[in-house]
């Protein structure tokens, strides 16, 4: 059983901090802890300034957040990791040897590749990255509520929400 879900990114300024947000506010079923931690956090930052606006526009608010270094001491055996990136899972298992309950976020969503970065880019590619995490929380849900993910988008309601089609 899944009690604990860290959401993992680089340097924990903005991708897996977005997607800690969304998780937080649109989650209305799951009861877990939920965090976002960083491969690569030199010192505590705040969330980058244009992942917060983001966030902001579509009503979610991150306040007082700093960065976080990924330690392995937070991980135990109901922990569910999910990564960015396939290198960032790769990461976790050299760097960390876990290999247990860490996937991509979107390799537990059913899909493929990796989230944009929008690293070093304008607000619309933070806008960008904010609809791709949108659109795959709404299929961590699912999974995580009924064990497996939305065969079709219309598994899930014009709002996004994650009730079962009725068969």
């Amino acid at each position: 059983m899944i009690t604990k879900l860290i959401f993992v990114c680089t340097e924990n300024t903005y991708q897996s901090p977005i997607a800690e947000t969304i998780f937080k506010n649109i989650n209305r079923d799951l009861d877990l802890l939920v965090c976002s931690r960083g491969l690569v956090v030199l010192f505590p930052e705040p969330v980058n300034p244009k992942a917060e606006t983001v966030l902001a526009t579509h009503g979610m608010l991150i306040e007082n957040y700093t960065t976080k270094q990924f330690r392995k001491e937070e991980v135990d055996e109901e922990t569910l990791i999910l990564t960015m990136t396939i290198a960032q899972k790769r990461r976790l298992a050299t760097d960390f040897f876990i290999n247990d309950n860490a996937y991509t976020i979107k390799e537990f969503a059913g899909e493929h590749g990796d989230v944009t970065d929008p690293y070093g880019q304008n607000t619309p590619a933070y806008e960008a990255c904010f609809s791709e995490l949108f659109t795959l929380m709404h299929k961590v849900i699912y999974r995580l509520l009924y064990g497996h993910v939305p065969e079709e988008s219309s598994d899930l309601d014009s709002n996004g929400t994650s009730e079962p089609t009725v068969q």
